[in-house]
């Protein structure tokens, strides 16, 4: 066994471990990253970044759908998903070695392979044993793991991502983001597609109303939903599987090409051996101070997926990532404050969300104003023939504080950064309608969305 002692060890190379190294680097801890796939993590090289390409795709053919209305006179489109995949691939090919460059330069030394604790502050990769001062866990997640008889015949997200060939039908397991997106990217590219959703509705954190316009959507392009459903097991059937779920006591059953978990994820803790760190948990759900610090012990540091409390989403992971290297350089002084940080869903159109859903602010007993609009006949909406154009902004009557705002399509997922904004920085509901827009854009039609414009 070779020893070796650093100020910091991270396990895990993705957005929040990253995001470590820049405090420290800068304070010059010295700094050893463990990492047993690709330098990225998920994001960039199985999930959102390579995601999006495919997105971008389905939007083109929600674009072409609409041509006629623009007058444009096109055949039916024709995608060739292989190609498609093949692009995807090509795009974010270099990013694993760009970031191994970018660790190279600020001296960060990475160690292929996976780190498991063996002592409050001691790591074992390998052949190699770590001293650390600090050690930062940013593992991520995985998939969360379904207890469904036939659960093997699954694939993941992983797998969409690199299967050149496409399936004529798909059934999803679960009406997260993850189903949502890929349910919209599958069904834009002429595969049959249901989402099967043990709870009475999709997207169950979001609001809704919001949520509502999303399925009405979903429907209209020929996605199935199947809520308060239970999926008891998977057959495979020949070349095909069967999906078999209960609704109301009655059995039924849907088959398909490819049946995908897409019930979300959870933190991948689990080969860490956190009880060898005396680093507090609960089912992998570590117990953190305001500082994102183990409770039990302290030298431990926690950012990005593995954080139980915040959103799984990868700035989130960079900034959770940041607070901890500055907390190990300047000591626990900085907490995390996750107030006006938005997130979009990319189906096609978008859904995007900040703050406070209307019924978390109406269960919190503030007295609001709630702003809803269908834009669908709005100037703007009509000029790009929006199949769906549609707002809510939740305002404190009292403070005039914008508390949440809700998008589905009208470029929501850009436009819903300004009220982050708002949330975050106090810019009242007035100070946002009296502003100055850019016209004839989607940004001129926020003074309308608070209404008294």
């Amino acid at each position: 066994m070779v020893r070796q002692t650093f100020d910091v060890v991270i396990l895990g190379g993705g957005n929040a471990g990253i995001g470590v190294t820049g405090p420290v680097r800068r304070a010059g801890l010295s700094v050893a990253m463990i990492e047993p796939l690709d330098l990225g993590g998920t994001c960039p090289n199985r999930g959102c970044t390579p995601k999006k390409v495919l997105v971008a795709a389905g939007q083109m053919l929600h674009d072409i759908e609409r041509a006629a209305v623009h007058h444009i006179a096109v055949g039916k489109p024709r995608l060739d998903w292989a190609a498609l995949i093949d692009r995807e691939k090509n795009m974010i090919k270099d990013i694993p070695a760009n970031l191994a460059r970018a660790m190279a330069r600020r001296e960060v030394e990475v160690i292929k392979g996976y780190g498991t604790f063996v002592a409050p502050s001691t790591i074992r990769v390998g052949d190699r044993v770590l001293e650390a001062n600090h050690v930062v866990i940013a593992t991520g997640s995985k998939p969360r793991p379904l207890p469904i008889a036939g659960a093997e015949h699954m694939i993941t997200s992983d797998a969409m991502l690199s299967d050149r060939d496409l399936p004529a039908s798909v059934i999803f397991i679960g009406g997260g983001v993850i189903s949502l997106e890929f349910a919209h990217i599958y069904a834009r590219a002429g595969a049959g597609v249901t989402v099967l959703e043990a709870l009475p509705r999709l997207l169950p954190a979001m609001d809704a109303d919001a949520v509502a316009q999303l399925q009405a959507e979903s429907e209209r392009i020929g996605i199935k939903v199947e809520a308060g459903v239970g999926v008891r097991r998977i057959e495979r059937t020949g070349s095909r599987f069967r999906v078999v779920f209960t609704r109301d006591g009655v059995e039924h059953a849907a088959e398909a090409d490819r049946v995908v978990n897409g019930c979300g994820r959870v933190a991948n803790t689990g080969s860490l051996d956190l009880a060898a760190g005396q680093v507090e948990h609960t089912n992998g759900r570590i117990s953190l101070d305001d500082h994102l610090r183990s409770t039990s012990n302290p030298r431990v540091h926690v950012c990005g997926d593995a954080v139980p409390i915040s959103p799984q989403l990868s700035p989130v992971a960079s900034y959770e990532g940041d607070i901890v290297g500055r907390n190990i350089v300047d000591g626990p002084r900085h907490a995390p404050d996750y107030a006006g940080m938005a997130t979009a869903v990319y189906t096609v159109p978008a859904l995007a969300a900040v703050g406070l859903t209307e019924a978390t602010a109406r269960h919190n007993g503030s007295a609001i104003e709630v702003h809803v609009n269908d834009m669908r006949d709005w100037f703007s909406a009509r000029s790009y023939a929006e199949t769906v154009a549609w707002s809510k902004v939740i305002v404190d009557r009292t403070t005039d504080r914008v508390l949440g705002a809700h998008f589905f399509g009208h470029a929501g997922q850009e436009l819903i950064s300004i009220f982050g904004l708002a949330i975050k920085f106090g810019i009242t509901a007035s100070q946002i309608r009296d502003n100055v827009y850019a016209y004839p854009t989607f940004s001129a039609d926020i003074k309308h969305m608070l209404g008294h414009a």
